[in-house]
């Protein structure tokens, strides 16, 4: 986290696809460039056996050199701590619903990479229904991650995400508070459980 308080507000690209989705080596090299060419600073989640054959996943030759100081790539981050930080402007995600929940309650616009199960749908309604967002349309091809990155971390665009991504967190807050339809629905279940 210390590295977080020294960059600078909304500037961070967080990328952290879950615990059980893998990418091969190809993937794992195209998705460094692609980080490293947009420029922007990043948090990168490369946990162990994250690319299929390694126990080790290692970022390619060269990569560490091409973003010093700037970029940071850990085996492991307190998701929901790191999506709270004021520095995390964008968060590169499989789109798993957990993750895509805690990214709306704490505001951040999503890059979608989504690999299996309900993440196809969770991006799609990232994406093209709550406007929350970009689906990683030419997947993991070093062109297309930094075009989006920069999309989503810009002007225009981006702007307009981010705002969209306000909107849903202040309503996703009202849900939980009392008397929101979360907290009703929940009061309800328990008083259908105790009446049982």
């Amino acid at each position: 986290m210390s590295w977080l308080d020294q960059q600078k507000p909304k500037s961070v690209v967080y990328v952290s696809f879950g615990s059980l989705a893998s990418m091969d080596p190809k993937q794992l090299v195209e998705t460094a460039w692609g980080l490293a060419n947009s420029g922007k600073p990043f948090l990168w989640v490369l946990r162990p056996g994250s690319v299929v054959g390694s126990g080790r996943a290692e970022v390619p030759e060269g990569f560490e050199e091409a973003t010093r100081g700037r970029g940071l790539v850990v085996e492991w981050a307190p998701q929901r701590e790191v999506l709270a930080h004021a520095a995390v402007g964008l968060f590169w995600t499989h789109s798993g619903w957990n993750s895509t929940l805690e990214s709306v309650c704490e505001g951040v616009p999503m890059l979608c990479w989504p690999c299996f199960g309900d993440q196809r749908v969770n991006s799609r309604l990232v994406s093209s229904e709550w406007g929350l967002g970009l689906l990683l349309e030419d997947g993991l091809e070093r062109r297309g991650i930094e075009r989006d990155v920069k999309r989503l971390m810009g002007g225009g665009e981006g702007e307009k995400v981010r705002e969209r991504v306000r909107e849903m967190k202040g309503l996703a807050e009202e849900c939980v508070r009392v008397g929101g339809s979360s907290w009703v629905a929940l009061g309800e279940l328990v008083d259908c459980m105790v009446a049982s």
